[in-house]
C-alpha cells in the first residue's frame, strides 16, 4: 500500500494521473520494466477502475457490443501496480505531491512521486453554445453510450404512443453535431439501429424518422481527404442520413436544435462529438502550454520539471520529423507515448540516457456499418468492406485480453 505522505518514502514512486490509452499502457510498459524491482513501486489514479476501449464507444449506444466486451478492470490488467480510484483535485509540482478524493465519501489523500506520468486526457467542449451542457450527450465515457442507448429507446416507445404529431417528430429526430470520426462512426451507428427498431414499434415508420449529421466544414471526414469524405457522404445518404455541411449548432432547447442560418429542427436528442479541451488542471499547473496541452520535449519530459511526464490528449508532443509541428492526439499515438515515457522513466531511474519520441502516423480508419468502412493506410485509401474489415480487424487486435478478442469477433454483427 501507499505510505503517508508524511513518511520518508521508501522507494522510488511512480505516479500515473489517468486510465486512458497514455496512462493504461505507460503502468503496462512499467509494470514489465520495473515493478519487480524493490526500490520502486507504480501507482495509477484513475477516475473508473477499468479501462474503456473507447474506438468502440459507439457500438456500445447502438448495442452492437456488449458493455463487458470494451471494459477491462485496471487490477486486472495490471497485477503489480497500485490502483486509486478517485478524482485528482490538485498537482503540485513544486513539493511533487498529487492531491486526490475518492470513495463515497471523497476522501481526500496526498501522493507524494518522484515521477509523475500526466495522462489526463480531454473533456467535452460546449463552447459556452446555450443548452448544451445541459441537454447534448457527448460521447466520451460509457456512460454517455449508455446514456445515448437509452434516450433512444425511451424516444422510440414514446413516439409508438404519441398523437401529438410535433411531439412525435421531436421524438424521432436525431442529430450529431460533428462530422470527424467519433461524430461520423456514432451517426453510422445510430441510423443502423434506430431504423432496424422500426419493425419492432407497430406505429412507426421509416418516413417519420430523421437522422442528421451536422459538420462545419465542407466534406466530413477531413483528415481522411476530400475522396474518402465524399464517399462516406454518400454512403450515409443512402441510408437516410441528412447531412449539413458548413453550419453549426448554435443553440438547443428541451424540444429542438438550432443551427446556424436555418430554422430551427424539432429534436430532443443531441450528440455532441464536435470538439475536447484538454483536462482542466493543466490549466493551473507552472507550465508551459499551447492550446491548452502541456508542452513536452522530444522525451516526453515538461521543460523545467525533469521529473514530470505528459502523455495522450493533454500534452503537446513536438514532431522531431516536422519541426513546429505537434503528433496528433490519437489513441495510436497516446499508447506509444505511455510506452515511450515509462521506457524513459526505467532509463532515469539507472542512468541511462533517454529516448526520443518519434512516430509516424500508421493510418486512420472508420466504421460505417454494415460491413462497410474507409480508412487511409500509408497515404493509400481503401473503402468498402476491405476498409471495414480492417478496421475490424485492427481495433480487435488493440483490445486488451483475449478474451475481449474472441469474444468481440463472434458477437460483432455489422
Amino acid at each position: 500500500m501507499i505510505n503517508p505522505v508524511t513518511d520518508k518514502p521508501r522507494k522510488k514512486r511512480i505516479v500515473i494521473l489517468g486510465g486512458g490509452f497514455g496512462g493504461v499502457y505507460a503502468a503496462i510498459r512499467l509494470e514489465q520494466l520495473v515493478a519487480r524491482l524493490d526500490t520502486v513501486e507504480i501507482c495509477l489514479v484513475s477516475r473508473d477502475n477499468f479501462f474503456l476501449f473507447t474506438p468502440m464507444l459507439h457500438e456500445i449506444a447502438a448495442s452492437d457490443l456488449e458493455i463487458t466486451n470494451i471494459v477491462n478492470p485496471l487490477r486486472k490488467l495490471l497485477r503489480k501496480v497500485e490502483v486509486i480510484v478517485g478524482d485528482v483535485n490538485q498537482i503540485d509540482l513544486p513539493n511533487k505531491r498529487v492531491s486526490i478524493s475518492s470513495g463515497y465519501r471523497n476522501h481526500s489523500q496526498e501522493i507524494d512521486y518522484d515521477h509523475l506520468v500526466i495522462a489526463l486526457g480531454s473533456t467535452t467542449n460546449f463552447y459556452d453554445i446555450p443548452g448544451l451542457a445541459d441537454l447534448a450527450v457527448p460521447m466520451k465515457s460509457l456512460r454517455d453510450a449508455i446514456q445515448l442507448r437509452t434516450q433512444i429507446i425511451r424516444h422510440l416507445e414514446e413516439a409508438n404512443s404519441e398523437c401529438n404529431s410535433v411531439d412525435r417528430e421531436s421524438l424521432l429526430t436525431f442529430v450529431v453535431a460533428g462530422g470527424g470520426f467519433a461524430g461520423v462512426e456514432t451517426v453510422a451507428a445510430l441510423n443502423d439501429f434506430v431504423r432496424e427498431a422500426l419493425p419492432f414499434y407497430p406505429n412507426l415508420c421509416e418516413s417519420m424518422l430523421r437522422v442528421l449529421l451536422v459538420h462545419s466544414g465542407p466534406v466530413i471526414l477531413p483528415e481522411l481527404g476530400e475522396s474518402l469524405g465524399r464517399y462516406t457522404q454518400k454512403v450515409l445518404a443512402g441510408r437516410g442520413a441528412e447531412i449539413r455541411l458548413n453550419t453549426r449548432v448554435k443553440g438547443m432547447t428541451e424540444d429542438n436544435v438550432s443551427l446556424a442560418h436555418h430554422v430551427p429542427i424539432p429534436c430532443r436528442t443531441l450528440v455532441w462529438t464536435a470538439g475536447t479541451v484538454p483536462s482542466p488542471l493543466i490549466s493551473s499547473l507552472p507550465c508551459a502550454k499551447e492550446r491548452g496541452r502541456m508542452i513536452v520535449n522530444q522525451f516526453l519530459q515538461v521543460p523545467n520539471w525533469p521529473n514530470v511526464w505528459a502523455v495522450g490528449d493533454c500534452a503537446f508532443v513536438p514532431d522531431i520529423r516536422n519541426p513546429g509541428k505537434s503528433h496528433p492526439p490519437t489513441a495510436q499515438h497516446a499508447i506509444r507515448e505511455g510506452k515511450v515515457a515509462a521506457q524513459n522513466i526505467a532509463a532515469a531511474l539507472s542512468g541511462r540516457p533517454l529516448g526520443s519520441f518519434s512516430f509516424r502516423t500508421i493510418g486512420l480508419l472508420a466504421s460505417l456499418g454494415r460491413r462497410t468502412g474507409v480508412a487511409r493506410i500509408f497515404g493509400f485509401n481503401f473503402s468498402g468492406f476491405f476498409a471495414w474489415w480492417m478496421w475490424r480487424t485492427i481495433y480487435l487486435s488493440k483490445l486488451p485480453g483475449l478474451d475481449k478478442k474472441v469474444r468481440v469477433a463472434f458477437k460483432h454483427r455489422k
